[in-house]
C-alpha cells in the first residue's frame, strides 16, 4: 500500500513539471510601445494566450529595438533566440526574402483588412520555403503608404518631382524614384526629426504611424488615393517565431499558438490597422493639417509612370530562379488589383 502510495507520488512529481510547464516570450519589434501594433494587436494576443493556456504562456515586450542591433537585424534576432518573436517587415532585408515582395509592388494594396487576407494566402501559396527557418505566426501589409511632407504640399503626380522622402523598403524607393522623388532610408524612430530638420521633405507611410511617431507635428500635409484606390507603395510585415523556442513547447501550448496565429492574427492587424487609419486621419485634420486625394488622371499618370518597377523586379527575382511574373500576377489576382 504505501509502497503503491509513494509510486503514484513518484509518478505526480514527474508529470507536474510537464503539465505546468510555463514559458515567457520575449517579443521585439522596432516602434514605441504606444503604437498600435503592441497595444492593440500584441498585447491583446498575449493576454489570449495567457488566458487560453491558465497562465502557462507570458509575454515581455522589448519596443523600439531595445533588445539592441538595428531594425534590420530583428529577423536574425529571432532566427537566433535573441528574441523568441519578432515584429517587423521582410523589406528591410532587401534581397533575402523576394519571393514576398511581389506584395510591395506599386498599387498592389487599398486597405488594411482586404490587404492583409490576400496577404496571409500569398504567404501559403507561394512564399513558405523562404521561411523554413521561422515559425510564422502572421503576414500582414500597412494597409498601403500615404505620403506625408512637413512644407511642401502634394496634390498633383509632378508635386513628387525632386521631394526627399523617407521610404520603408526596396521596392518603395524604386516606386518613389519612378515618379521623380528622392528616396532616402532611415530608422522609422529617426523620421520625425529628420523632418523637423529639413533633412528629408516627408515620408512615406502608413497611417498607424502618423500618431505614435508624432509625425504629424511635423508633417502638415498628407496625400493619398481616392478611398478604394491602391496605394503607390506598401511595407510587408510579419510576426515570427524561433523555430526551436516552438519546437520545445508542449504540444498543448504549441496548439493554443497556432490556433491564434495564422489567418487570425493577420486579420487581427488589419482591423486594427483600418480603425487606426481612420483615428489618424480626425486627429490630423483636427490638427489643421491637410489631407488630398489624388485625382484619376493622376492615378493613372502614376501607374504609367511606375509599370517598369514591376518588369525590373520580374527580371531580378527571375534571375534567383522565381517566375516573377506569375509571382506577381498571383499577388494581383488575390490583391484585387489585376
Amino acid at each position: 500500500m504505501i509502497a503503491r502510495f509513494a509510486l503514484a507520488v513518484g509518478a505526480l512529481a514527474l508529470s507536474t513539471p510537464l503539465l505546468a510547464q510555463e514559458v515567457t516570450l520575449k517579443i521585439a519589434h522596432f516602434l514605441p510601445p504606444a503604437a498600435p501594433a503592441q497595444q492593440k494587436v500584441l498585447q491583446p494576443w498575449c493576454e489570449t494566450l495567457k488566458k487560453e493556456s491558465a497562465g502557462r504562456i507570458a509575454c515581455q515586450m522589448y519596443p523600439a529595438m531595445q533588445l539592441g542591433g538595428t531594425p534590420a537585424q530583428l529577423v536574425d534576432q529571432v532566427k537566433n533566440g535573441v528574441a523568441d518573436i519578432v515584429w517587423t517587415a521582410p523589406g528591410y532585408s532587401a534581397g533575402r526574402f523576394p519571393a514576398i515582395e511581389a506584395f510591395e509592388l506599386p498599387f498592389m494594396v487599398s486597405n488594411a483588412t482586404s490587404g492583409n487576407r490576400a496577404m496571409w494566402k500569398y504567404y501559403q501559396q507561394n512564399a513558405q520555403s523562404e521561411f523554413a527557418a521561422f515559425k510564422v505566426l502572421a503576414f500582414m501589409t500597412d494597409g498601403g503608404q500615404a505620403t506625408h511632407t512637413g512644407k511642401t504640399e502634394i496634390k498633383t503626380a509632378a508635386d513628387w518631382k525632386g521631394l526627399k522622402l523617407r521610404t520603408s523598403t526596396r521596392l518603395g524607393a524604386k516606386t518613389l524614384a519612378a515618379l521623380g522623388g528622392s528616396p532616402v532610408a532611415m530608422p522609422p524612430a529617426q523620421v520625425t526629426e529628420a523632418i523637423a530638420k529639413g533633412v528629408v521633405d516627408g515620408a512615406m507611410g502608413a497611417w498607424e504611424v502618423v500618431l505614435p511617431t508624432k509625425l504629424d507635428e511635423v508633417a502638415k500635409f498628407h496625400v493619398q488615393p481616392p478611398a478604394g484606390q491602391a496605394f503607390p507603395s506598401t511595407t510587408v510585415l510579419m510576426v515570427l517565431m524561433n523555430k526551436q523556442k516552438f519546437d520545445a513547447l508542449p504540444a498543448d501550448l504549441k496548439a493554443i499558438i497556432d490556433k491564434n496565429s495564422g489567418a487570425v492574427l493577420s486579420e487581427s492587424f488589419g482591423k486594427v490597422w483600418d480603425e487606426e487609419n481612420l483615428t489618424a486621419h480626425k486627429k490630423v485634420l483636427a490638427r489643421g493639417n491637410k489631407i488630398n486625394e489624388f485625382s484619376a488622371a493622376d492615378m493613372e499618370a502614376m501607374k504609367k509612370a511606375t509599370a517598369g518597377v514591376e518588369q525590373e523586379w520580374i527580371k531580378q527575382v527571375g534571375e534567383k530562379g522565381l517566375d516573377g511574373k506569375k509571382l506577381a500576377a498571383a499577388a494581383r489576382e488575390l490583391a484585387g488589383q489585376k
